[in-house]
């Protein structure tokens, strides 16, 4: 059947990956070129534009109806354009425009990469079935995505659901996006990793200072470490439990890095949780890991592109 598969491209500080996805999210054509994050930003385009000939190029491409970008952020939908704080060559990009030329004239749908994480999770992951959802990237940053009423809801510039800059801390560390006591600041692996170090936590013969050596101590009963995780699950389960408050999702979905810690982050997150969680509407809120893996990007692209072209086609605007 034509314009069965949609084109995905996740674009990251660390990689460009691209790939051809039917309508089942199974990923049938993959492209990948390291991102070269310090170059100017037509040395980072001409790496996406590799990643996109290597799609075109495949016998499968003509079966391609659009084509989705999760980007790390900011982005701006509405304007196209991207602003990744880990791409500083890339401010105000036309990314949207660069990209549909390079895949000859695609209809383009741009998400920030937290929004694309929820969209791979809901269609795929932990949230399926769920109708309100948070899911979550908890990483080196911490950002996020919503699916509301059994849609993604991505917000007018495609950041929506951009957890890790709700303050949680009214007088707390300053953050780096200009606000203070962000759950980003507190939760993130490397603030993990710098409260311990701060409270007096010291790596083993390895030297490895990561928050997964936090979390390694943690798991032997390392007293600082485990107080390292606990309040990054505090800062995390105010922010989920803010969230749930708003806008009634039943479900925070979290992915990343910091998530592999397991119980070490998530026994204190639900403890946590209940003393936040309180009114009647949130109580049932659950918390579980995220299961799509480091595809999840590419998936939710795709998510993005086919929810795009299923309105386009409602609205009676092609199809």
């Amino acid at each position: 059947m034509q314009n069965d598969l949609v084109a995905a491209l996740d674009i990251g500080g660390t990689k460009i990956a691209g790939a051809l996805v039917d309508s089942d999210g199974r990923i049938l054509v993959r492209a990948q070129r390291p991102t070269p994050a310090q170059e100017d930003g037509e040395t980072v385009m001409r790496a996406v534009s590799e990643v996109v000939g290597e799609l075109t190029a495949s016998p499968l491409w003509a079966r391609a109806g659009a084509l989705g970008i999760g980007s790390a952020g900011p982005v701006d939908a509405s304007a196209g354009t991207v602003s990744p704080v880990n791409v500083p060559g890339w401010r105000d990009f036309p990314l949207v425009e660069r990209v549909r030329a390079a895949a000859g004239g695609l209809p383009v749908e741009l998400v920030g990469d937290g929004v694309a994480i929820a969209a791979a999770e809901h269609w795929q992951g932990a949230a399926r079935g769920h109708d309100n959802a948070l899911c979550m990237v908890v990483s080196t940053g911490v950002g996020g995505g919503l699916v509301l009423g059994g849609s993604l809801y991505s917000g007018p510039t495609g950041n929506a659901g951009h957890i890790g800059h709700i303050s949680v801390q009214l007088d707390g560390d300053p953050c780096p996006c200009g606000a203070r006591g962000c759950v980003e600041r507190i939760a993130s692996g490397p603030n993990i990793a710098r409260r311990a170090l701060e409270s007096g936590w010291r790596p083993g013969p390895d030297g490895d200072t990561s928050a997964a050596a936090v979390a390694e101590a943690a798991r032997a009963g390392d007293p600082v470490a485990l107080a390292s995780f606990e309040r990054a699950a505090q800062a995390l389960a105010a922010g989920i439990a803010a969230t749930a408050t708003l806008v009634e999702i039943d479900i925070a979905v979290i992915g990343g890095g910091v998530a592999k810690s397991g119980d070490v982050l998530f026994a204190p997150l639900r403890r946590a949780l209940r003393d936040y969680a309180t009114l009647s509407f949130v109580q049932q809120l659950t918390v579980v890991p995220a299961l799509m893996g480091t595809d999840a990007g590419l998936v939710g692209a795709a998510a993005a592109a086919l929810g795009s072209r299923a309105g386009a086609a409602a609205a009676g605007v092609g199809g």
